[in-house]
């Protein structure tokens, strides 16, 4: 098959799947204009289109007051009963009322469009949130917000475009080729019908290419902006490596190929502006020396001359907008059609149907010959079974890629075993709700992420409707507080973008004390001190002994010096328990553990 053939063929096909998910996504934002359950948004959109069918009719008599003020000035018909003065006033009144019209549809749509923005944005928000680690770990921050924002705008485009642009257009050409047909002959009607055909023919084909550079510069802005939010968000990285030229570099090749198809994206509407202007005189001046023509052989009045004119004036307004409506809302469906992907990727780890919530007793922790794998072809665990007791302080130790961390990724349920079972007194984590899960289990990461607000916030995310009382008592028993009351803005310090304001060590504490607030059954510290030095890491030990108290701990350390005091110790190898015991007894064993822990004598000797 030649190659020109099979593009034509990928292209018909691409063009079917974009219109079978423009009908899809349209489907998809129904529901939000005549939603069932509430009456009050119906009543609205009923409302707001009869306001439009009467701005309509108001909009294409208006012509005729014209026709009738200019005919009695030219004294062509009798002197009516309104006489010229009144027919102006009229006249006048009718545009005023049309575009009151207008805007009184405008006003009552309104509410119905936000709150379908609203629930849209809530709905995907939400989703998102549901999505499971494996999802949000392979996805680029700055894309998928620029998908939900293009998204969200695209519904609020389509709103008022598709109802309140081209539907009006449509119903106004209608009214109009009516009274041309009427009041005129059937030639008038077909240059007119013709023109349009031609200038919406014209308009969709170039609008259709259009479509293609349109979606190539909002790739390779959606390109630029992650670039950009990456960079950003690696801001020490970046100044540590003295790479601030080669970033600004790499943000300009994003740019300079974003400007190369915006510049493709202007020219095109440049031609597309000039041939639409070419089509529409045409048809305007056809019907003008038509009705000249009429007006010279007495057949037709000056006010009818006038009166096609604002007709054909009357059509040429809307219709320049047409091609930038058409791209817009192609365009609007195709970023809301990516939105709405979005939306319809199931969330991988779900409740399962008539989950209960956890019942903790005693924060028993059980795995039985857990197995798991990021990827089906590399397992991280094979088989690994363990059961920590009631207020028991177990520590998992080996070296990197042992499996520590994802075990207590499981614990949490970010992602579901593929093999054996996980257990909390009992109950199979799958068979709980992720919500009573989540509360039972409280951590502190190695790397405490702060949301770019007030420390009180900060440590009062740990419960929901959390005292000033409260608050303060964690932020002591996380020994926080001394610090924080010595700032010049105490609790209502700002910690800037993920604690950046603050030490790693001063980080660390906020977290503490917002899983102290928690106060959370299940403690998982995951590495928690293995970024801080050796001072700070004692300090912060000092408040996680506190916090240990009264619950079933589960440390993942990589600094053996850490664990020591622990119940037991597990050691973990290749995805597979091979030590169990106490510190004592593993360094009696001159095993596996013994063997990490003169290494790590070794090089804090060295250090």
């Amino acid at each position: 098959m030649p190659p020109d053939t099979t593009q034509e063929i990928d292209s018909a096909e691409l063009a079917r799947e974009e219109r079978a998910s423009g009908w899809r996504t349209i489907r998809r934002v129904a529901p939000y204009l005549w939603p069932r359950d509430t009456p009050w948004v119906k009543h609205r959109v009923s409302l707001s289109l009869i306001l439009l069918l009467v701005a309509k009719l108001i909009a294409v008599g208006t012509p005729l007051i014209y026709k009738a003020a200019v005919d009695t000035l030219g004294g062509d018909v009798p002197d009516l009963a309104l006489g010229a003065i009144g027919l102006t006033v009229a006249y006048g009144m009718a545009r005023l009322m049309n575009v009151g019209f207008q805007q009184m549809r405008d006003g009552v749509f309104a509410r119905v469009g936000q709150r379908a923005l609203r629930a849209l944005a809530l709905e995907t928000f939400t989703h998102i949130h549901r999505m499971s680690m494996r999802y949000h770990i392979t996805r680029k921050t700055g894309g998928l917000s620029r998908i939900i924002e293009r998204g969200v705008k695209g519904v609020d485009f389509l709103l008022r475009f598709l109802l309140f642009s081209v539907g009006p257009l449509v119903l106004e050409l209608v009214l109009i080729a009516g009274v041309l047909f009427f009041l005129f002959d059937v030639w008038y009607l077909v240059v007119v019908a013709v023109t349009i055909g031609l200038y919406v023919w014209f308009t969709f084909k170039v609008t259709e290419w259009r479509v293609k550079l349109r979606r190539e510069m909002n790739a390779q802005d959606t390109d630029a902006n992650q670039k950009a939010i990456d960079s950003l968000l690696n801001f020490e990285t970046v100044k540590y490596f003295g790479a601030e030229a080669r970033e600004a570099d790499r943000y300009d090749t994003a740019m300079r190929q974003y400007e190369a198809a915006a510049v493709r994206t202007a020219t095109s509407l440049a031609f597309l502006n000039f041939g639409q202007s070419v089509l529409i005189t045409s048809g305007l001046v056809g019907v003008m020396v038509m009705a000249a023509m009429g007006v010279q052989s007495g057949a037709l009045t000056v006010g009818d001359f006038v009166m096609v004119n604002a007709y054909m004036i009357q059509i040429t307004m809307p219709l320049n907008f047409l091609g930038t409506v058409y791209r817009e809302i192609r365009q609007s469906l195709t970023d809301m059609g990516q939105m709405f992907d979005l939306l319809g990727q199931p969330p991988e780890v779900t409740d399962k149907p008539g989950a209960r919530p956890l019942a903790v007793s005693g924060g028993v922790v059980e795995l039985h010959d857990i197995r798991f794998g990021y990827d089906a072809t590399r397992p991280i665990l094979k088989g690994v079974s363990l059961k920590v007791g009631a207020g028991e302080n177990v520590a998992l130790v080996g070296p990197s890629g042992s499996g520590k961390s994802t075990i207590g990724r499981l614990l949490f349920r970010f992602y579901d075993v593929t093999g054996g079972s996980l257990s909390i007194d009992g109950q199979d984590v799958r068979e709980v709700t992720q919500d009573s899960l989540h509360r039972a289990i409280g951590v502190v990461p190695q790397d405490t992420v702060l949301f770019n607000d007030s420390i009180r916030y900060n440590i009062a995310y740990g419960r929901d409707g959390a005292t000033q009382t409260e608050i303060e008592d964690a932020a002591r028993a996380a020994q926080i507080h001394d610090f924080i009351a010595g700032l010049p803005d105490g609790y209502e310090t700002m910690v800037g973008e993920r604690g950046l304001k603050l030490s790693g060590g001063e980080k660390q504490r906020v977290g503490i004390a917002r899983t102290l607030l928690k106060d959370p059954p299940i403690l998982l510290l995951d590495e928690a001190t293995s970024a801080l030095d050796t001072e700070t890491e004692a300090e912060i030990q000092s408040a996680l002994r506190v916090a240990a108290q009264g619950r079933t701990v589960i440390t993942i350390a990589h600094r053996l010096s850490t664990i020591a005091d622990a119940d037991r110790i597990v050691v973990l190898q290749d995805g597979e328990v091979v030590e169990t015991g106490t510190h004592e007894a593993l360094l009696a064993r001159q095993g596996r553990y013994a063997q990490l822990w003169q290494r790590q004598q070794v090089e804090d000797a060295v250090a």
